[in-house]
């Protein structure tokens, strides 16, 4: 077990280096922080953001107009991490393309399929590596979050947030893993990105497909879509079906990546 456990983290660590030296994933985190930021901004001080909105309401109801009340920290995490999870869909293709494709491309593919190091902690040390860069993107627009709702009053439940970014995690686990598969399968990394891409927007939106399916079988397929359930966790609701489809999204990929690796070098004997 501590041989297994020491092969992750050679691989963890050598995946993790790879994106610190590489001009692409630089690029990457710069478009994907401008972006983000765009849309921190925009949501919350934009010409129709959350602060404009409140204060038109605020000045209408003293003049004896009736609004509702808004949660304006809740509403801002929602409205900002709903956008994010669609940020996530062009980013995280780009980012999981190189994953296997790249080895495959150097012919360091085969080494690693040959190697005594199993195809499970390959995978799984490849993922973690991956997750662990879009980590160190995702800290940073935390920090800017947590100054923004320092102010609210009464101060946002701390719960909200910390499910948000655990949904956001979770999708974003689950889509590189499927995206690490479809790498293992070719040798062009734009193909593995438009793949994934198309994948991603089935499974995103299987709910609306779902619809057209009469019965119970419409309401099972309803269950996959991963766009459902990240909505669930970004509102603050706790769900665990959410939770473990996330969790059989990651191990599937691990699973399939680790099949279509032993595939060839079942080729190579």
């Amino acid at each position: 077990m501590g041989i297994v456990i020491a092969n992750i983290i050679a691989i963890y660590r050598r995946e993790l280096q790879s994106y610190f030296v590489s001009p692409l994933a630089y690029g990457i985190a710069s478009a994907f922080w401008f972006l983000a930021g765009l849309f921190f901004v925009m949501i919350l001080l934009g010409p129709e953001g959350i602060l404009v909105t409140v204060s038109a309401y605020d000045l209408q109801s003293q003049q004896g107009f009736q609004f509702p009340n808004i949660d304006v920290p809740y509403e801002f995490i929602r409205a900002f991490l709903d956008r994010m999870g669609w940020l996530m869909l062009f980013i995280l293709p780009i980012l999981s393309m190189g994953l296997y494709a790249e080895e495959r491309k150097r012919g360091t593919l085969e080494l690693l399929a040959t190697s005594p190091v199993t195809n499970w902690a390959v995978a799984l040390g490849k993922l973690l590596g991956v997750l662990t860069f879009l980590l160190t993107m995702i800290l940073p627009l935390m920090g800017f979050e947590a100054i923004a709702l320092s102010n609210s009053n009464p101060p946002i439940s701390p719960t909200i947030p910390l499910l948000g970014h655990l949904g956001l995690l979770l999708l974003a686990a689950a889509i590189l893993s499927l995206g690490m598969f479809i790498s293992s399968l070719t040798d062009s990394t734009i193909l593995s990105a438009v793949l994934t891409f198309a994948i991603v927007i089935l499974l995103l939106f299987v709910d609306l497909i779902a619809k057209t399916i009469p019965g119970p079988i419409g309401e099972a397929v309803s269950h996959l879509s991963l766009l459902k359930h990240y909505n669930t966790l970004i509102q603050g609701i706790f769900d665990t079906s959410g939770l473990i489809l996330f969790a059989s999204y990651i191990i599937l990929g691990i699973f399939l990546t680790a099949q279509s690796i032993d595939a060839l070098r079942f080729q190579r004997q």
